[in-house]
């Protein structure tokens, strides 16, 4: 079965009860038992939820996983890999990530004795250098949030065999449309599935996706003793997201190039980030690792400093200033201010994420009007 025809299809069947061709939402805490232990396969909608189930069956199928899992928030599946982990154990990051996960790794498991090494990933072959007898996970995004470098999966999973050792990938930004982590190496995907995957900004949710029963039945223990689940209601809004995925993605893919172009020939701009440009650095790598370059830009206006930046996403009309991204409507964001506010500004800045960078994740609409609303907000 092909990538469109597994939105639509994949992991999926008619509900039993009626034939309904969309899971129904079983908006229920519990289920009925004929016997202590008696049931029809769910028992407690912590543990198992028949809507839940439906999406993380199709979560591990558009991944080209065996086991899918759902969770509260994007952040709330990050929090559950890393349980995986204990006291002493180390993890090597990439150190341009999400804000959120950065906060994350070194206010909350910094604490509890697990030390985080984050690394320029660029050059995969550094990447080994860091691996002592602690390490346990390399944790990488690619595309990374905001500055948009490519990550090689594939060699970054040599290491990570070579040396025994767990790879989990952010593909958030790329989704399962352009980039299938585990085809290349990976051990686990994570979503945060309240972008692209729900597509619609209606939804918060998380995802991971695995092939080994092992990884999974650990991840799933973890997921019910902690309890970050997501709801019947949201799994349904996020099953519908996917059906519409393939078609949505070609659409960001085709308004980025466009909007990336403009933008790099606009001579009121210093720089734009976006990996399908010939002289992005690892453009090959993007080329053989995904299906086409997205939605997310990111760029820096010239001369710009943190007032000047603020004031062109102020003035902003189509395009929302808003949190978040991958939804059908485009977004601007401030990431010093916004999603990556969080980071020291020291250590922001080690990576390119300046006052006056702008990150964009270009929806939809109509691109000569996304075009009109850029040149305007610029003056």
């Amino acid at each position: 079965m092909k990538f469109n025809t597994k939105t639509i299809h994949g992991g999926q069947e008619h509900d039993p009860a009626y034939g309904a061709v969309m899971p129904p939402i079983y908006q229920t805490s519990t289920y009925a038992q004929t016997t202590p232990g008696g049931h029809k396969g769910f028992e407690y909608s912590r543990t198992h939820n028949p809507t839940r189930t439906a999406l993380e069956n199709a979560l591990a199928s558009i991944e080209n996983g065996t086991f899918g899992l759902a969770f509260a928030s994007g952040l709330a599946a990050i929090d559950a890999v890393i349980k995986l982990l204990k006291p002493g154990d180390e993890v090597i990051s990439t150190n341009d990530l999400y804000g959120g996960t950065y906060r994350l790794f070194t206010k909350i498991f910094e604490d509890f004795g697990v030390k985080f090494h984050f690394v320029g990933m660029k050059n995969a072959d550094k990447v080994a250098g860091y691996v002592n007898d602690n390490t346990k996970l390399i944790w990488i995004e690619t595309p990374t949030n905001p500055m948009m470098n490519i990550i090689d999966i594939k060699a970054i999973a040599e290491v990570s065999k070579k040396h025994k050792l767990l790879l989990a990938v952010d593909n958030t930004f790329a989704t399962p449309y352009l980039q299938r982590p585990l085809d290349l190496g990976a051990d686990i995907v994570m979503h945060s599935a309240t972008k692209y995957i729900g597509g619609h900004s209606d939804l918060v949710m998380g995802a991971l996706i695995v092939k080994d029963k092992h990884i999974a039945e650990k991840l799933y223990f973890i997921q019910n003793a902690s309890g970050a689940v997501c709801g019947p209601q949201d799994s349904f809004l996020a099953l519908r997201g996917i059906k519409t995925l393939h078609i949505r993605m070609q659409r960001h893919c085709e308004n980025g190039e466009a909007i990336a172009k403009y933008l790099k020939n606009h001579p009121k701009i210093e720089k734009v980030y976006w990996p399908g440009f010939e002289d992005h650095p690892n453009h090959d790598i993007a080329k053989a690792q995904m299906n086409g370059f997205g939605g997310m830009i990111s760029f820096v206006p010239k001369g710009s400093d943190y007032n000047s930046a603020i004031k062109i996403v102020e003035n902003l009309k189509i395009f929302t200033l808003a949190e978040s991204l991958g939804g059908v409507e485009s977004l601007a964001g401030h990431p010093a201010s916004m999603t990556h506010a969080s980071i020291p500004k020291e250590e922001r800045e080690k990576t390119g994420v300046v006052d006056s960078l702008i990150r964009l994740s270009v929806g939809i609409e109509d691109v000569d009007d996304l075009i009109e609303d850029l040149e305007q907000a610029m003056g």
